[in-house]
């Protein structure tokens, strides 16, 4: 694995001491670390192909990380983020959580704490990343479909028989079982239970759709 491949660890704090002693701890622990000391300065060089997640002191001069956590969720970041901070209170710890937030720790931070909330951080990015990237594929194969076989696999999303879509669309069941046959190719589907899975995850059909 190279370091451009490793996930990278961000950290923005303005205190230079807290900065220093928290990249330390990081990297002691083996994580690839770049450190900030505004959110203005990491904006300038974050990268949003990198794997990794945020280190985020919650009071900033200039930007702060309410500012940059609602200005990443806008502009389509799914970076996890780890608020630390040492004026913390409830509403603001409930208002970081219900807004993405990995975890929300108080300083002085706890070493401990720190290490287990960038390991779920990390593992949540590596797994949104694998999602992404899974439903970016199924969005291939899809495109592959003809508009009737676009069109097919609605209805049998949705639970229909070969005759019911037949009558529907105006055509006859043996044409049907034919596209059927061209969209299970085409989508890469083993079975029809998968073929509805993948189709879920293209918002096609509805969550009771019958699979068979």
């Amino acid at each position: 694995m190279t370091l451009m491949e490793q996930p990278t660890v961000y950290l923005v704090d303005d205190e230079p001491a807290i900065r220093k002693a928290l990249a330390r701890l990081l990297r002691v622990a083996g994580f690839h670390v770049v450190a900030h000391a505004s959110c203005e300065e990491f904006l300038h060089e974050y990268d949003p192909q990198t794997p990794g997640c945020l280190i985020l002191d919650m009071m900033l001069p200039g930007l702060n990380g309410d500012e940059l956590q609602k200005y990443l969720a806008d502009n389509g970041s799914s970076l996890p983020i780890i608020f630390v901070t040492g004026h913390g209170d409830i509403p603001m710890c409930a208002r970081a959580i219900k807004s993405g937030a990995v975890e929300f720790l108080t300083k002085p931070v706890d070493a401990d704490a720190l290490l287990r909330a960038v390991d779920e951080a990390i593992k949540y990015d590596s797994e949104n990343r694998r999602s992404l990237v899974d439903v970016s594929a199924i969005k291939r194969r899809h495109s592959l479909l003809t508009p009737r076989e676009q069109e097919v696999l609605i209805h049998v999303v949705d639970g229909k028989t070969n005759k019911k879509i037949a009558a529907e669309l105006g055509t006859v069941e043996k044409t049907i079982k034919v596209h059927r046959a061209r969209i299970m190719e085409k989508m890469e589907a083993g079975s029809l239970a998968e073929l509805v899975r993948l189709a879920m995850q293209l918002g096609i059909g509805r969550p009771d759709s019958r699979c068979c």
